[in-house]
């Protein structure tokens, strides 16, 4: 039946089916011809959404589309680029620090990536620096966003791994968050001097500090408004998703005054169209997590994966060249419902901390975001840029560099994921 299983789910993915549609099929034929019994394909659909953190999920996928049409990535810009000053490769820098912020609002390394393109990418190219740098850029600084909280792939490894809190998986990945953007600066400094990218001048027109400051910080106070009220209890993370949309609804409807309920509308019709995508590849992946657990097919997967190396260092390798790999196919949420309930056995087996582990897989998952061919990220500024993916390779190879270098210090130094939720006693 694990044949079945796998090699049917292979076929449909080859021909090209939907991917929850293939999980769902697979699972449910093997379901059948196991006669486990059909009923149970409904149960897991229900069971798989019918979870109290799965609530924040659209509510952090629309709070970051209404903080993205009100005006906040443009004055967020304005303020990064003040801040940073005339400095050669300033919009670069000052790109990546923006998705660092709006990364601490929408949890979504493709809506972050959309948002700061959008404002980006004409002024960067009217500053000297190359459209497929540009894209490159802006796609492996957005895939921050699901490293630094509040962050939809901490929320979903929390549902399949009951030992690795929200809290906890939010507070461990603020260092690592930090760390790759720093990682994606030095790159992009170093690039941008080499190749003569952005003029002396390159901010001039964005004004003082203080009055970009005052414009954008109604955008700088959201990340610390969601990640203070978890912290001080006053609200659960999915209370703080709530939180979130009200207070951008706020900014944008009384501060800047830039929403309107026809554009509200517009925003509700199309998070709600995301939001139902990712319940859906949720929903599914549940029929082919609970067949594959059922079958034992999971199981012997994960001993397989053991048995390649008696190497705790190597199996833990493989598994991160794995998730890379599968990040530059598939999107993150498929990967987490996917993987997971084969790499628990590998991690109970080796006594890997469930919340370093998390830290790792999500950031694989962000380097494969952006890491071509069919990185999702990259598809999304290519897109805006007017440009093909193929141009962006011999630049965004330098950000996967550099982020697999900030990976593999969080793999060999765990006190990097594991000290804030440590200190702060969610350990």
């Amino acid at each position: 039946m694990t044949i079945l299983l796998f090699g049917l789910f292979a076929v449909m993915m080859f021909i090209g089916v939907p991917l929850a549609t293939a999980m769902g099929l697979s699972a449910t034929v093997a379901i059948a011809a196991a006669k486990l019994g059909l009923l149970s394909v409904p149960i897991s659909v229900y069971t798989g959404v019918a979870k109290y953190p799965l609530l924040a999920i659209p509510m952090f996928i629309f709070a970051g589309m209404v903080f993205e049409r009100s005006g906040v990535a443009l004055r967020l810009v304005n303020f990064t680029v003040a801040l940073v000053g005339p400095l050669r490769g300033g919009l670069a820098i000052a790109s990546i620090m923006v998705c660092m912020v709006l990364g601490g609002i929408s949890g979504s390394g493709p809506a972050d990536a959309a948002a700061v393109a959008m404002v980006m990418i004409p002024g960067m190219a009217a500053a000297g620096y190359p459209k497929a740098f540009s894209a490159g850029l802006i796609a492996a600084a957005g895939s921050t966003a699901i490293l630094i909280p509040p962050s939809i792939a901490f929320i979903l490894y929390s549902v399949l791994v009951p030992q690795a809190s929200v809290p906890a998986l939010f507070a461990a990945g603020l260092i690592p968050g930090f760390l790759a953007g720093i990682a994606l600066i030095i790159p992009a400094w170093a690039l941008s001097v080499r190749h003569g990218f952005g003029l002396v001048g390159d901010d001039a027109s964005c004004g003082s500090i203080l009055i970009a400051f005052k414009e954008a910080i109604w955008g700088l106070l959201a990340p610390v408004i969601i990640l203070g009220g978890i912290r001080s209890g006053y609200f659960t993370p999915t209370e703080a998703a709530v939180a979130a949309v009200f207070y951008g609804l706020f900014v944008g409807f009384f501060v800047y005054r830039t929403l309107t309920l026809r554009g509200i509308y517009e925003l509700l019709v199309e998070s709600a169209e995301v939001s139902a995508v990712v319940m859906m590849i949720i929903a599914l992946s549940s029929v082919f997590a609970w067949a594959g657990s059922t079958l034992g097919a999971f199981e012997a997967m994960g001993n397989a994966l053991i048995g390649i190396s008696t190497s705790e260092t190597m199996t833990l390798l493989a598994v991160v060249l794995v998730l890379i790999i599968a990040g530059m196919f598939l999107d993150g949420v498929s990967i987490l419902f996917i993987f997971i309930p084969i790499l628990l056995p590998v991690m109970t087996h080796f006594g890997w901390n469930a919340v370093w582990f998390g830290v790792i897989m999500t950031m694989c998952l962000a380097i494969g975001q952006f890491t071509p061919p069919l990185a999702l990220n990259l598809m999304v500024t290519t897109r805006i840029a007017d440009i093909g993916i193929e141009e962006t390779v011999p630049w965004v190879l330098w950000f996967v560099l550099a982020m697999t270098i900030a990976m593999l210090l969080v793999v060999f130094v765990p006190q990097l994921a594991t000290l804030v939720p440590g200190h702060l006693g969610y350990l």
